[in-house]
């Protein structure tokens, strides 16, 4: 949302058209974060304009855990006592008086326990800066020790046709018998992660596309919505058509042939680094 795949950044005006184009067209779910920035512009920011002048409903998520200081420069991983001044400088950016979801992002899958952390943001829910909580770049035993403190309602992870890990080591499952929402970040770029869109190089991904007269994303984000009715999907665009058409694939019905076919596994070259660093 806030830059072009050139590069260059995205004109204010245009972004906050195009979130609103967004809301007209039925989106009420937003993922965005405060580390979210460049040197000219901040997704909250965005965001927060688009929805003063909207009177619908959003549900807005953010995350915190790692962050950025004002330079731009990374840091990695927030103690727990600094996590009540990320979530302030959220609410401040977006111009709210709490938070819909806040997800913890996790520092890697090497991460042993989240449970001062979680607990931290189990507090500030209690507080009533926050109404919910999840969690972001986790492994099954996370989820199961964060259920201890506070309730999560959604999990945000790497997931898509060429990176299913959240199936190999069940925590796509475990969601959907608890009823939590999975919500895959990486869907439609895969491996390319942040990368500009490329040439589709999956042969059964251009088939099943032809099939149904709709392009390679449109498939690869109806796969992923048919993995479950818990699973949601958090394409990000720029480009107008490119948001209709996205739009447009929560439309998009797969043949059980079709997901069979896609479903075959296939081996990654690459896979997501793992060092707190995704969406």
């Amino acid at each position: 949302m806030m830059g072009n795949s050139d590069g260059t950044p995205i004109d204010r005006d245009a972004a906050v058209g195009l979130l609103h184009s967004a809301f007209e067209q039925g989106v009420n779910h937003i993922d965005t974060a405060a580390f979210y920035f460049s040197p000219s512009r901040s997704a909250n920011e965005l965001i927060n304009r688009a929805l003063s002048s909207w009177h619908g409903d959003v549900v807005v998520v953010t995350k915190v855990g790692p962050g950025r200081d004002p330079s731009g420069e990374w840091i990695t991983k927030a103690r727990p006592d600094q996590l009540r001044g990320q979530v302030e400088e959220n609410l401040r950016q977006l111009g709210r008086d709490y938070l819909d979801v806040v997800n913890l992002r996790v520092n890697g899958p090497l991460t042993a326990s989240i449970a001062e952390h979680f607990g931290a943001l189990a507090e500030l829910r209690e507080a009533g800066l926050i109404r919910h909580l999840g969690l972001s770049g986790v492994l099954p035993q996370h989820v199961t020790e964060a259920q201890t403190i506070a309730p999560v309602v959604c999990v945000h992870n790497s997931y898509g046709l060429d990176w299913r890990r959240a199936d190999e080591n069940g925590l796509m499952e475990l969601c959907g018998e608890q009823g939590i929402a999975f919500v895959p970040f990486f869907a439609v770029s895969g491996l390319r992660r942040e990368a500009a869109a490329g040439q589709e190089q999956d042969a059964r991904v251009q088939s099943v596309a032809r099939a149904h007269n709709a392009t390679p994303a449109q498939v690869r984000l109806a796969w992923t919505l048919h993995r479950g009715p818990h699973v949601l999907a958090i394409p990000g665009t720029t480009n107008p058509v490119h948001l209709a058409e996205n739009i447009a694939s929560g439309s998009l019905r797969l043949t059980e042939e079709e997901l069979a076919v896609l479903d075959k596994r296939v081996s990654p070259a690459t896979s997501p680094r793992t060092d707190g660093r995704n969406p």
